[in-house]
C-alpha cells in the first residue's frame, strides 16, 4: 500500500515549483509540469529515507475522508 500526499503545482518563471501540502519541507521546481511531478517524487523518497536514518516518523497525508 502506497502513502498518497497532496501535490500543489505553482507556475513559477523558471517552469513549475512543487511542494507537498501535508509535508511542506518537500519541495522542488522542474522546467515543466512533468518534471517538476518527478522531480517531487525522488524528493519524497529522499525525504522518507532521511526520516528513517533520524528515526522519525514522516506526517501522515490527510484522508480523502475527512
Amino acid at each position: 500500500m502506497h502513502t498518497m500526499y497532496t501535490a500543489k503545482y505553482t507556475r513559477i518563471p523558471s517552469g513549475y515549483m512543487g511542494q507537498l501540502v501535508e509535508w511542506p519541507e518537500v519541495v522542488t521546481e522542474g522546467a515543466d509540469i512533468e518534471e517538476c511531478r518527478l522531480m517531487l517524487e525522488d524528493a519524497l523518497r529522499e525525504m522518507v529515507a532521511a526520516y528513517k536514518d533520524l528515526r522519525k516518523e514522516p506526517p501522515r497525508p490527510v484522508s480523502a475522508s475527512s
